[in-house]
């Protein structure tokens, strides 16, 4: 116990140490803070680019065709501003306008019998078109005068204009709307924690095996203790990382994120205390599962330019079982779900998913610990092995079969 404690104290010493451990955290944290303020910097944009002058329009009315309803137009939420005129204003003083950049364009609108005459003026016409949305609003502005012009009664009018309440209704028992957002984010935080942290541990491995600590390493402990004191170490790393991630989101969206729209991304009801234990449980495993895989490769390396390509595999199975709990976040419904909840490569970033929404039966999650577990078991036995054995090899890289040869062989 206390081999493997100096094990993990100088693996978390080693990681903290480093520049681009530290530099890293700081990177992904200020993105966090960035994120969330991603609607306010939006609408700030959005409302520079209405007080622009390129994307103010004038509209002439000089007959005053739409008894001055077209000053609703600002209030509308349209890539343009208006400027609207009831008065003569002649082509040589609209064109001077556009020059002097007062105005992007000018509407010129007439009353021709039965119909409406409208001339689009600008600069030039190349790849643009009079705006649709415009012409719709125009038609229903105009409908609206015509329609006062008859003297109706509110209660007529409301017979005219009818009122369309709109309502989503989900066949599915647990809708996952309003936390689609929150889960795949969640879903990420996992991915990034449990594949990055577990990444480290080959790093950690291959880097001692070329600075050579690993050898006193050896001669001071056994193999098993440094696989799980460095698997432990990072570990603890790596909570750390996601309780400084969950942290600095809380705030920021406490901070600079509008109730409204924190309300329409998540549903709080769904955030239990049976959630965050499962969180965390789903984590351990699914590091542990990856972190004593990574232990593998990076024991059948010695240059660090060469851990790349041998991680490259489990890399790919990673990917496959983040994918395969993406795709079941679009189609919450679909049986992929219990198969990705299940199998063990997948059931760390999807099974979370499932009992945020509630569609994960008791069975299930027992189903799928059970799993995880027997899958840890098997490959730390596989690993500690191969890494006893492996571990001091300075020469190339262990091939598949000279890691199978190792495996079976009886004396290791």
């Amino acid at each position: 116990m206390k081999d493997l404690l100096a094990v993990v104290k100088f693996t978390i010493k080693e990681m903290i140490k480093r520049k681009s451990f530290i530099i890293s955290n700081i990177i992904i944290l200020l993105l966090i803070v960035i994120g969330f303020n991603v609607p306010r910097i939006l609408t700030s944009i959005k409302t520079g680019s209405q007080q622009n002058l390129d994307n103010k329009i004038l509209i002439i009315d000089e007959e005053n065709i739409f008894k001055g309803t077209l000053e609703t137009l600002n209030n509308m939420e349209l890539e343009n501003t208006f400027e609207i005129e009831n008065k003569t204003i002649t082509q040589e003083q609209i064109k001077e306008k556009i020059d002097q950049e007062e105005i992007h364009a000018a509407l010129i609108i007439k009353q021709n019998k039965d119909k409406i005459d409208i001339k689009y003026v600008l600069d030039s016409a190349a790849m643009e078109e009079i705006p649709a949305d415009l012409i719709n609003i125009f038609s229903k502005l105009y409908t609206q005068v015509q329609i006062s012009k008859l003297g109706l009664t509110q209660e007529q009018l409301q017979t005219i204009n009818a009122n369309f309440d709109i309502e989503i209704v989900e066949t599915n028992e647990n809708p996952a709307s309003g936390n689609i957002f929150a889960i795949m984010l969640l879903s990420l935080v996992l991915f990034y924690a449990i594949y990055f942290c577990a990444y480290q541990v080959s790093s950690s491995i291959t880097t001692e095996k070329t600075s050579k600590i690993i050898e006193t390493l050896v001669t001071s402990t056994t193999p098993r203790t440094i696989v799980l004191g460095k698997t432990l170490g990072i570990g603890i790393i790596g909570l750390i990382q996601v309780g400084a991630i969950i942290l600095v989101s809380v705030i920021s969206c406490k901070l600079f994120l509008d109730s409204q729209i924190l309300n329409n991304i998540l549903d709080l009801s769904k955030i239990t205390p049976l959630l965050g234990i499962l969180v965390f449980i789903y984590f351990i495993l699914g590091y542990s599962l990856y972190s004593l895989l990574y232990a593998l490769t990076g024991s059948t390396v010695s240059k660090p330019e060469d851990i790349n390509s041998a991680n490259s595999p489990i890399a790919v199975l990673a990917v496959i079982g983040f994918y395969l709990s993406y795709f079941s976040m679009m189609n919450p419904t679909s049986s992929i779900n219990i198969f990705a909840s299940i199998f063990p490569f997948s059931a760390p970033f999807s099974m979370p998913f499932r009992v945020m929404m509630g569609t994960a039966t008791i069975a299930q999650i027992i189903l799928s610990i059970i799993i995880l577990l027997i899958s840890i078991i098997i490959i730390a036995h596989i690993s500690i092995k191969i890494y006893s054995s492996a571990i001091l090899n300075y020469g190339t890289k262990l091939s598949i079969k000279d890691i199978f040869k190792i495996y079976k062989d009886k004396n290791n």
